[in-house]
């Protein structure tokens, strides 16, 4: 008895000890594997905005998260020389200011994935203007760009003039990525997505046109007016609108061709936003010459005849003009629609205000964020400069800028607090900056990040504890012990079984 038992037993441990060593090799199979990211992927995207171009360099890991991958800012170029709508008489022009750039950005992307990196150009207002204006000319930069990039050794998505409701969005998702708002490491160095955290605001200021996005407190409210963007698997309805012509560039021609329009000697004119004893000679096409200004060109207007402006700096009469800028009564003091007619929702929450927005409040010496009052006395101050005091002022001097700046501060002003409703209460939820970390606030890596939900991840190349070969031998081994283990104790079972069922035979002794 005690023999069919010992076997039993061992065969009892062995089939326990197998399905041990099974379930024991899996788990670390699959939790110990260690994996291997396929590198960095890149993209560069080149920003053509009204008055320059911009090349940006983004790189991420090759394996994604939800569709979207984590991006950052490596490198960036400012083009030199004009925005690409200024090469509208010569589009063949344009290759040698981007040779400059593109040339460190082959320095900064290691050449063995130069052609599996994406180049994606989108040109803002400036071109989507002259597309207005004479749609062959647009059509003959954008192909001229096409033909440059075709002997790159990159690979070229195409040059497209973006709308203004996508520029607006692109900022927006710019603007809340590089704060964490979409995505956060949490304390195992994942990413997840936070936790009910609240969206900013994105104002941006370009030259020929200006933006404003955010999520508005009830999105079905202004349906026609909100896009909605699906990023991390998460959906965000955002309200955006662009004001065409209302970027500095174009809202200071449009200033310049009011004070024409007001003055009776049309060679010498003066402006009060410009400086105190600052003189210029513009040409009338400089101003006239863009659609923003065709409804004000007079009848004698001859595209170079000269007109010398002198700056008076006199802040109020400066204020007064800019007001002009703006169309307060078409919306018959509707609380919803602020300015030329348009329907906004109440502005709620933060806000990034970047580009122009930035470079005025900086100028003004202001940073980050500050109350109204001290935004009007720093831009009165600002304002009744002399030019010999604004050059001693300015940390970084350059002319075509320092003249402006007054009118700029007068812009915002009148934009932001007539126009999108801020007031002293809310001011403060503007936050003025150009950058997070070492990344720009643009609406170019907001347009990478949507882009790369069409860049497939590559797969994560996964180093196993034991090769794959050993790891199924092993449990073909152990599976088939356990499986004999079982038949044996099977068997023993049955045969145990059928001994107690032996019927005992009887030896009946009959007494002779």
């Amino acid at each position: 008895r005690m023999l069919t038992r010992t076997p039993s037993v061992v065969a009892q441990v062995f089939l326990l000890l197998s399905i041990v060593l099974v379930i024991a090799i899996a788990v670390i199979q699959i939790n110990q594997q260690q994996v291997l990211s396929p590198g960095l992927k890149y993209g560069i995207v080149l920003d053509a905005g009204s008055s320059r171009t911009t090349v940006y360099v983004y790189e991420w890991p090759a394996e994604k998260e939800n569709n979207t991958g984590v991006v950052s800012q490596t490198f960036k170029c400012n083009v030199k020389g004009p925005g690409i709508s200024s090469y509208e008489s010569s589009p063949a022009a344009l290759a040698k200011p981007l040779d400059d750039c593109l040339n460190k950005v082959k320095e900064t992307i290691p050449v063995h994935l130069h052609k599996n990196t994406s180049v994606y150009l989108g040109a803002t207002a400036g071109m989507r203007l002259l597309r207005l204006q004479n749609e062959s000319a647009a059509n003959e930069v954008l192909a001229s760009i096409q033909n440059y990039f075709r002997a790159q050794p990159f690979e070229f998505r195409g040059a497209q003039i973006i709308t203004g409701p996508e520029e607006g969005v692109y900022g927006w998702i710019t603007a809340n990525y590089l704060m964490g708002n979409f995505l956060e490491r949490n304390l195992w160095r994942t990413w997840v997505h936070p936790y009910r955290k609240e969206t900013v605001g994105a104002l941006d200021l370009g030259g020929a046109s200006t933006q404003i996005s955010f999520i508005p407190e009830d999105p079905e409210e202004h349906f026609n007016s909100t896009l909605q963007v699906k990023l991390y698997g998460y959906n965000y309805n955002v309200y955006t609108h662009s004001y065409q012509c209302y970027g500095r560039d174009e809202a200071e021609k449009r200033l310049l061709a009011l004070l024409l329009q007001k003055s009776n000697a049309s060679a010498n004119v003066d402006n009060p936003c410009y400086p105190q004893n600052y003189n210029t000679a513009l040409t009338m096409k400089y101003f006239f010459g863009s659609l923003c200004t065709q409804s004000l060109r007079p009848a004698n207007y001859y595209p170079n005849q000269l007109v010398n402006f002198h700056g008076t700096g006199d802040p109020g009469l400066c204020q007064e003009m800019v007001s002009l800028l703006f169309n307060f009564t078409a919306c018959r003091d509707r609380e919803d629609c602020p300015f030329n007619g348009i329907h906004q929702p109440k502005a709620k929450g933060n806000f990034v205000a970047f580009s122009g927005f930035y470079y005025t409040i900086n100028a003004l010496n202001l940073s980050g964020h500050f109350s109204l009052d001290d935004f009007n006395s720093s831009m009165w101050f600002f304002c009744s400069q002399s030019w010999a005091q604004l050059q001693l002022m300015l940390p970084k001097f350059e002319e075509i800028y320092a003249r402006s700046y007054c009118f700029s501060a007068n812009f915002i002003y009148y934009l932001l607090v007539h126009g999108y409703n801020f007031n002293a209460e809310t001011w403060p939820q503007i936050h003025f900056q150009k950058e997070v970390g070492n990344s720009s606030i643009a609406w170019s890596l907001g347009y990478m990040l949507s882009l790369t939900n069409m860049i497939p991840a590559e797969g994560k190349l996964i180093q196993l504890p034991l090769k794959p070969s050993l790891f199924a031998g092993l449990l073909v081994f152990l599976t088939a012990t356990a499986l004999l283990c079982l038949l044996f104790l099977v068997y023993l079972c049955i045969v145990s079984h059928h001994r107690k069922n032996v019927p005992r035979v009887e030896h009946v002794f009959i007494p002779e």
